[in-house]
């Protein structure tokens, strides 16, 4: 049984920083994971992130340079750094988790796993 839970998230102005952390517990931490972090705006539909698979990432272009995701050495946390954030950052941002595939897939209908959500409120 894979559980991942958030937390982390919160308001901060633009321009600050946040560091989301999932913890994973049951299968997660051994190989063959694909893990990420999407998110969710209002109206909006649900995107990737950033993700890892081994030492693949990837970052979407709206985070890239900004936004750092990571991994303990047990792979048993997932971080996402968020630096110089923006108000269109603010979002509800999920852990995801899967092992079925061989890299991570972009959309968010291919993970099995999620986790309840963190918000992160960014105010101008």
């Amino acid at each position: 049984q894979v559980q991942l839970v958030e937390s982390g998230g919160g308001s901060v102005q633009a321009g600050g920083s946040l560091t989301l952390s999932c913890a994973a517990s049951g299968t997660v931490g051994r190989d063959g994971y694909c893990m990420g972090w999407f998110r969710q705006a209002p109206g909006e539909q649900r995107e990737r992130v950033a993700s890892i698979y081994g030492p693949r990432i990837y970052y979407a272009d709206s985070v890239k340079d900004r936004f750092t995701i990571s991994q303990s050495n047990a792979k048993e946390t997932l971080y996402l750094h968020m630096n110089e954030v923006k108000p269109e950052d603010t979002a509800t941002y999920y852990c995801v988790a899967d092992q079925r595939w061989e890299d991570c897939p972009p959309h968010y209908l291919n993970y099995q796993h999620w986790g309840q959500g963190t918000q992160v409120t960014v105010s101008s």
